[in-house]
């Protein structure tokens, strides 16, 4: 795909990138896909789907209690549960505000290791990535922000993601769809958004501006980018995912290359 050249033209030391199908097959690839980078917030999407694995194995369920008093399973993966973006406090009660939050994450993180009796980079790995073969994937700290990956892997996980094998297709439905609709807050690096739309650990476009993907992604599109310059999209109208991998830090740099990267891929997929 002629589009993904533009990664050439990013400010940053090394980038990588990719689109697959939702049949699973790549539709292009350029830079070194077998590069491992820094994933930051592009891990939570692997750590939700631990966690979407733990509930359809019954060893957690959405509505049970976890985190601060009145939260729940389903309020940590939504970033309702109202604690802090990187502290282990309370800032609102919960379900009333998405407050995206690392901590959240991590907390989600613990419940399940004390669910399932594994420590969840063990889980992780047992769940997720053996079977989908991500060999080059690592969880090294935080399951909100510490994995390290490869496009290669990413494009296995973004094929899952449209056509899953792991899990009940019914269960990624749920949560790539919205979960506690209306809620207002900010999208990191992009401001207040109202509403601030998201399933269970994956960010849902819906009608956000500005938005880290394109003018003309459809509001279906789902996924996460991360602070170290990393990014998955899932456009279900598209029939096709995108990951792209940098190791430049986001910033101004990538709200203004990303968008028309998106569109440009888009408009590709079109016209093929």
């Amino acid at each position: 795909m002629d589009s993904l050249r533009m990664i050439e033209n990013w400010p940053v030391p090394t980038a990588a990138a990719a689109v697959v199908r939702a049949d699973g097959t790549v539709a292009g690839s350029h830079g070194p896909t077998s590069h491992r980078f820094p994933l930051a917030s592009v891990t939570k999407p692997l750590a939700a789907y631990a966690a979407l694995v733990a509930y359809e194995e019954g060893a957690i369920e959405f509505g049970e209690p976890a985190g601060p008093e009145g939260a729940t399973v389903r309020h940590l993966l939504a970033h309702t549960s109202g604690l802090a973006f990187d502290e282990h406090r309370v800032v609102a009660p919960p379900g009333q505000r998405r407050l995206y939050s690392n901590a959240g994450f991590e907390v989600l993180g613990d419940h399940i290791a004390k669910a399932t009796d594994i420590a969840f980079a063990d889980y992780l790995h047992q769940a997720v990535l053996e079977p989908l073969g991500m060999t080059a994937t690592t969880l090294e700290g935080s399951p909100a922000k510490d994995a390290v990956s490869t496009v290669d892997d990413l494009v296995r996980f973004a094929a899952e993601l449209q056509a899953p094998r792991l899990l009940d297709p019914r269960t990624v439905a749920e949560a790539t769809s919205v979960v506690h609709p209306g809620l207002k807050g900010v999208l990191p690096g992009y401001g207040h958004q109202s509403p601030n739309d998201w399933g269970l650990g994956f960010e849902i476009r819906a009608s956000k501006s500005p938005h880290w993907t394109g003018a003309s992604s459809s509001p279906r599109t789902f996924g996460h980018f991360g602070q170290s310059g990393t990014f998955l999209w899932v456009d279900p109208e598209a029939g096709a995912a995108c990951v792209a991998l940098t190791d430049r830090a986001f910033g101004p740099w990538a709200v203004e290359a990303w968008p028309p990267f998106t569109d440009a891929v888009l408009a590709e997929l079109r016209s093929a």
